[in-house]
């Protein structure tokens, strides 16, 4: 009989190298929101992990690489938060509303720590490069998927036939974006429920007669002439 062969066992190396890494990009990504994208470095993320220079090199190979490797996990993680849960919904005003509300409580947690996405724009957009470009293409995804859901809600008949989507999508994507600079720089109280009140009545502008009752507004905003008298 021939004798068996025994087999190799396999190498846990390439396993712990996965974890290793995934433990850096986890780190690097606290310090990117904290110090921004230009503000990595191998020598900091060294010392943060507390590994040496030459082992966080090891696992990128250059700093542009590190900072690509952080908007690619910032953006996964955007995803499984924010976009990936909004399927669940009926597609149309429902998808939209769970969208805007996802992209809501993440942005309200990142009011103290930073958003990649907008330092990074700040950071990067004279600039040209590898970096830039997948700062951009994640960007650019999500608010083409956000447009996608805009242009949903229309053809389910949520929104008015005239309903302008890029328009509706932009605005969108503007409130996030005032937000940001509200909370965050100005450190205003208001607004969170200035950018919910807002949402809302980016809507209400072009819902149609057939929006599902679930996708309206919980309370309407009071008309400009009400407004006016309770000001007075």
């Amino acid at each position: 009989m021939t004798a068996p062969v025994a087999l190799a066992k396999p190498s846990r190396a390439p396993a712990k190298g996965q974890q290793t890494k995934a433990v850096i990009i986890d780190a690097a990504l606290g310090l990117a929101a904290q110090i921004g994208l230009e503000g990595l470095s191998i020598g900091a993320l060294a010392e943060v992990t507390q590994m040496s220079k030459s082992g966080v090199f090891a696992h990128f190979g250059s700093r542009e690489e590190l900072q690509i490797s952080v908007v690619r996990e910032y953006h996964q993680r955007f995803e499984q938060e924010v976009f990936f849960p909004a399927l669940k919904q009926p597609r149309g005003l429902p998808r939209l509303r769970a969208m805007f509300a996802n992209w809501m409580k993440r942005t309200s947690a990142e009011i103290d720590s930073g958003c990649i996405y907008i330092s990074g724009a700040v950071e990067f957009d004279d600039r040209t490069g590898p970096v830039r470009d997948a700062l951009a293409d994640s960007v650019n995804t999500w608010l083409a998927a956000m447009y996608r859901a805009v242009v949903q809600a229309k053809a389910e008949g949520h929104l008015r036939a005239d309903a302008d989507e890029k328009q509706i999508a932009f605005e969108i994507h503007a409130l996030i974006l005032a937000l940001h600079y509200e909370a965050r720089f100005l450190r205003s109280p208001e607004s969170l429920e200035r950018a919910n009140i807002g949402f809302d009545n980016i809507l209400a502008r072009s819902l149609s007669a057939d929006a599902p009752p679930a996708a309206l507004p919980a309370s309407k905003p009071a008309p400009a002439s009400r407004r006016n008298r309770s000001a007075g």
